[in-house]
């Protein structure tokens, strides 16, 4: 008799940690999932604010058109980055990062038009254009930061034991993160 109970105790212990395991799995798989659609999310909000930054171009290059008609290079500059931009939208981190990169370094070369021109500094729609756009480079950045740090929890998450077992078994991979260029680290330079 004494021998059923202990079998019918290791058992039961067996079977408790089994169903601990298994529960521990399922939450770490649903929290891994969590962090996934984190990720893609915070990607998302960044294609969103990129998508307002180019909206606004074309409407600040034409006000620009008329106080700057000589600037003529400048203007084409910015476009063409836009346009690169617009081309690169179903890439990754990486690829996406070079081309919105150039873009804020032709848009640069934009405001300083600006400082030349003081006409065109005082236009009123001028300087809505640019404020909306400052106020969306301001969104991107936050959104940049935001998905790199969706990304960093992520990775940890799927690097770090036993989650990995869970990351590995799942197919979850390692997600890319949004960096600079190295012409976006080094100082701005504003040629006419």
């Amino acid at each position: 008799m004494s021998g059923s109970i202990v079998a019918a105790v290791i058992g039961g212990l067996v079977c408790l940690v089994l169903v601990i395991l298994v529960i521990w799995a399922l939450a770490a798989y649903n929290k891994l999932v969590r962090q996934r659609n984190q990720v893609e999310a915070s990607w998302a909000q960044i294609d969103v604010q990129l998508k307002r930054r180019v909206d606004l171009i074309p409407n600040l290059v034409e006000t620009v058109k008329g106080y700057a008609a000589h600037e003529k290079g400048t203007l084409e500059a910015v476009i063409q980055a836009r346009n690169s931009a617009i081309a690169v939208s179903g890439q990754g981190p990486a690829g996406r990062a070079e081309a919105e990169n150039m873009l804020t370094q032709t848009l640069g070369r934009l405001f300083a038009l600006a400082e030349a021109y003081p006409n065109l500094k005082a236009n009123e729609n001028f300087a809505a254009l640019q404020s909306e756009l400052t106020g969306t480079e301001d969104k991107i950045s936050y959104a940049r930061q935001f998905y790199n740090s969706a990304v960093q929890t992520f990775n940890t998450t799927i690097q770090s034991i036993p989650t990995n077992i869970i990351a590995g078994f799942g197919g979850f991979k390692e997600k890319e993160y949004f960096e600079a260029t190295e012409g976006e680290r080094g100082p701005v330079q504003v040629r006419f």
